[in-house]
């Protein structure tokens, strides 16, 4: 469990990047918790949560639950972590501000998640950060590995196209259980379909001081705007490529 961080270096690297990769910042132990406390939530083959104009459009098969919305105090843990705490505070400054507590989980045999950013890029001071925690390994044999374009944070929408087009500049990261990936909502990212048996990650999902807790309910992909609140489409990207 990593305890001597320098944590100037690491916020400097987040906002070079766009991304953060530490390994071994958990305990295995904890991250054994974990992991069999979210498939027993899941359990053999979980349904899916969205409607399936989302599943075919976005190329995105992935099941949320919120535990600690459902009064699981054990996902408390990481959050309450003090080193978690600090490394935020000095990417986001003072007075940040958590969003809610999300694990994804994958069948087998899924497309994982297309091309997208998680918030809406038209304003580069709204925006989310991804503080991903990572249960299990997460190897290219199993598929599920995070894809990331570095400093695409600061380039603007993502571009119309293929949802899994391969980017010359992209980055294949394969997470080891204990893992945080810090990821700028902002940032181009995509998971790789999955053949293992699942995949899964633990989302705590935060923002800076005076951004809208609203600020991840348009993600956009590369053919569309998706509004999660309603449903529904908000912008069909092709039709003025």
């Amino acid at each position: 469990m990593k305890s001597d961080l320098d944590y100037e270096a690491l916020a400097h690297q987040f906002w070079k990047q766009g991304y953060l990769l530490i390994e071994n910042f958990f305990d295995p132990s904890l991250m054994d918790e974990y992991n069999q406390a979210i498939l027993d939530h899941y359990g053999v083959d979980p349904a899916f949560f969205h409607n399936d104009e989302f599943l075919q459009k976005a190329s995105t098969e992935v099941i949320p639950w919120f535990p600690q919305a459902e009064g699981c105090t054990l996902f408390n843990q990481v959050e309450q972590d003090g080193r978690l705490g600090f490394l935020t505070e000095k990417i986001l400054g003072e007075q940040w501000q958590a969003l809610y507590c999300m694990t994804m989980f994958s069948k087998k045999g899924t497309k994982g998640q297309a091309w997208h950013q998680d918030c809406e890029p038209d304003d580069a001071s709204q925006f989310n950060v991804n503080r991903l925690v990572y249960t299990h390994d997460i190897t290219p044999q199993m598929g599920g590995q995070t894809l990331v374009v570095p400093g695409s944070h600061k380039r603007g929408v993502i571009t119309v196209g293929e949802p899994d087009e391969v980017f010359v500049d992209q980055l294949v990261i394969s997470p080891k259980k204990g893992t945080l990936l810090l990821l700028h909502g902002h940032a181009w990212h995509r998971v790789l379909p999955v053949n293992g048996q699942y995949r899964v990650s633990t989302n705590y999902r935060c923002m800076p001081k005076g951004v809208a807790e609203s600020v991840t309910d348009i993600c956009v992909y590369r053919n569309m705007r998706y509004k999660f609140e309603t449903n529904t489409v908000v912008e069909d990207r092709t039709a003025t490529a």
